[in-house]
């Protein structure tokens, strides 16, 4: 993140901060908390994507020279402000539900402690980061669900913006899909990267066959073979008498996928190529990944409905102040209340592993745990540097992968339903 990202600030947001640096309440010790009022529609779990997002950006959030000079010449803020900006440096603590936990309505996702002046400029970077890769997440998350242990590739770069490209790639691997085709996500952050060719490669050569034997030789006998720019079935015997029956997959990108599929894997036993996958691609979401769940696909392709988060591009995160020198506040508007005083949170469990409620509780009035119970929260900044041990990528695949097993049943329908498990408020 570069020193520019500190402009995602909202220009309100350094209107407070001007406002307040000027009366002297800016420097009054504020809590602020990160959580959702409602899962979007059709969903009954969410999933926390982004944390680590969020941590590079809080330890990069500076206002340098070239951002100094562009507030001051379009009379943003006052000199006073523009000088506390140019010495921002976030050192206050962030405690937060870790990347792969599920949450609920009202979860305390994110928690920021600090001067109100240093918290509030942070609102829509963490925002802007949260409400998108959590979105991503749990869309991700329902996919992976509906493949039922079948390898998914995310597909999505060139339906979305290119940074958004990036991050939802990273969190479509945190969410359990096996591989992206997005280079980049693969070298910031380690992710598996796979891919094949696109029509425009055969359709550029003279024929299929010499397209097929151009692939297969520059890339070997396990590539995957787009088969369906032409006839399908003509295109597996001839992707099947260029690279013999150790050809890697074949994938088709169009047309009833299910009947097509049905009939690649038949045609391809006939040929002797048992081992080769049968991968398929377009226009594919979590309800068409579990319509196809009785057919012999071995792997799929997500774009489009996977950046978009399938129906629900955001997760409706909102950032509110909760406390100001140890004193809760909460706001009353209509529909839009909250719930004053810092907080956090257990999760409870059956002794069979099964999650049974959310309680969310003031800190000052935390709950007996019962045996099956667990925190959620963690800490993620002390005195504005990284607290230690923080999880990696892969910790947190594996803690979505173990939480999705702790729902019940019918909490990973793909149909409308209230939450998986209900929020609880004690004393908050």
């Amino acid at each position: 993140m570069s020193s520019s990202t500190a402009l995602l600030t909202d220009h309100y947001e350094l209107t407070m901060l001007a406002s307040a640096l000027r009366d002297g309440t800016a420097h009054r010790e504020c809590t602020f908390e990160v959580f959702t009022r409602r899962l979007p529609n059709g969903r009954r779990y969410g999933v926390t994507g982004g944390i680590g997002r969020v941590l590079d950006a809080v330890q990069n959030f500076r206002f340098g020279e070239a951002e100094i000079a562009q507030l001051a010449e379009h009379g943003v803020v006052d000199d006073l402000t523009l000088e506390w900006l140019r010495d921002y440096r976030f050192s206050g603590q962030i405690d937060g539900y870790p990347e792969g936990e599920l949450y609920f309505p009202g979860s305390p996702l994110l928690t920021v402690r600090g001067t109100f002046a240093e918290a509030v400029v942070l609102e829509t970077v963490v925002l802007s980061i949260l409400n998108h890769d959590s979105a991503i997440a749990a869309a991700a998350a329902r996919m992976v669900s509906a493949a039922n242990g079948r390898r998914i590739i995310e597909m999505g770069s060139r339906r979305t913006h290119e940074e958004s490209a990036v991050s939802a790639a990273r969190i479509a691997y945190l969410a359990g899909f096996t591989a992206t085709s997005n280079l980049e996500a693969g070298r910031r952050y380690g992710i598996p990267t796979a891919g094949t060719a696109a029509h425009a490669f055969t359709l550029l050569h003279d024929s299929e066959q010499s397209a097929f034997e151009s692939q297969v030789a520059a890339l070997g006998t396990g590539t995957t073979l787009l088969v369906d720019t032409y006839d399908i079935s003509r295109g597996i015997d001839l992707a099947v008498q260029t690279a013999g029956t150790g050809l890697g997959a074949v994938r088709i990108d169009s047309g009833d996928v299910g009947v097509l599929a049905r009939q690649a894997r038949e045609q391809l036993d006939r040929l002797g190529a048992t081992n080769t996958r049968v991968v398929v691609s377009g226009d594919l979401d979590e309800y068409a990944i579990a319509s196809l769940r009785a057919e012999p696909v071995d792997g799929y392709g997500v774009g489009t409905s996977l950046v978009t988060g399938s129906g629900a591009p955001t997760a409706e995160m909102v950032y509110k102040l909760v406390e100001v020198d140890g004193r809760p506040v909460a706001k009353r508007s209509s529909h839009k209340e909250s719930r004053g005083g810092r907080k956090a949170a257990i999760r409870r469990y059956k002794e069979t592993g099964t999650a049974v409620e959310e309680l969310v509780y003031g800190v000052n009035a935390e709950p007996t745990l019962g045996p099956h119970d667990r925190h959620l929260q963690i800490p993620l900044i002390r005195d504005g540097k990284l607290a230690d041990d923080l999880p990696t990528l892969e910790q947190d695949r594996e803690r979505l992968r173990r939480a999705l097993v702790t729902l019940p049943w019918e909490g990973l329908k793909l149909s409308n339903g209230e939450p998986a498990i209900p929020t609880t408020f004690l004393g908050a």
